[in-house]
């Protein structure tokens, strides 16, 4: 009898652990994402393409970044019927610019429904834009008869441009000592606002965000930045620049939509009875 019964229970385990190695397999299965292709020049569109194992009529996050982490492209793409979705991505312009591996991130619902893959891409050989033209207290904006004032303690500034795909200016400076540069920026070139009131820069020297100081009037952003020695580059990143509006503005609006729908989802799908 206890034979019979050592059997039965070794039956059952067996039985019980045949049923539970396919559940493991679902949930890393949840969501899969490619590329058509595994390398890319400028100019290619990159197909992005994937399956979700069930429908819970939320959209995908689509999120692509670049080799060293910055955000490229963000999209919402619906799931069709089929469990499937896809959405391009045109390689190239002025946020996907160096060579080397990047990130395509998807992310249905919440966190725990993730996928990604990658691809390289060639670089970019986009012309760069006309320079801009320095005096020793303003410089000319391309795109703009208005002029930005400065004033500049251990370097010297030898250019800014705008970038109308990411709504900034990109100052170049060669930085002699640790010092510091004024701008009197025209809210004509450029801007950051929300609903018609001010919002605040994002201010990156050499790609890292620091702290700066400002004031407002109604027709100027005037903006004090410090700066270390070495440094080559401050990027200021607003709403608005010459002549229209970009790209990063939408992509933070976007970042906010997606978040707001992956807590949605989550407390949504958090009743769904898991088995």
């Amino acid at each position: 009898m206890k034979a019979h019964l050592s059997v039965f229970a070794i039956s059952a385990i067996l039985i019980a652990s045949i049923g539970v190695a396919p559940a493991f397999g679902q949930i890393q299965s949840s969501i899969t994402v490619t590329t058509d292709m595994s390398s890319y020049s400028e100019g290619d569109t990159i197909l992005v393409t994937g399956t979700v194992k069930d429908l819970y009529g939320v959209p995908v996050s689509v999120i692509v970044k670049a080799p060293n982490g910055n955000l490229v492209s963000i999209a919402q793409v619906t799931v069709s019927p089929d469990k499937t979705f896809s959405t391009e991505v045109t390689a190239g312009g002025s946020l996907m610019k160096a060579t080397g591996t990047y990130t395509v991130t998807v992310q249905y619902g919440t966190e725990n429904r993730t996928a990604t893959a990658s691809f390289e891409f060639s670089g970019s050989t986009t012309t760069p834009p006309t320079p801009s033209k320095v005096t020793d207290k303003t410089v000319s904006i391309e795109g703009s008869s208005d002029l930005i004032g400065y004033e500049i303690t251990g370097g010297k500034l030898l250019s800014i441009l705008p970038d109308v795909d990411a709504n900034s200016l990109i100052v170049s400076i060669s930085a002699t000592s640790d010092g510091s540069l004024t701008l009197t920026i025209p809210r004509s070139v450029l801007d950051a606002t929300i609903g018609g009131e001010d919002d605040d820069f994002f201010v990156l020297i050499d790609g890292e965000e620091v702290d700066f100081d400002e004031t407002t009037s109604s027709t100027n952003r005037i903006l004090t930045i410090a700066f270390p020695v070495g440094a080559e580059e401050i990027e200021i990143i607003g709403t608005f620049v010459v002549p229209e509006f970009g790209t990063i503005a939408a992509m933070i609006l976007a970042v906010a939509i997606i978040s707001i729908i992956a807590v949605s989802a989550k407390s949504r799908l958090s009743i769904i009875p898991r088995y």
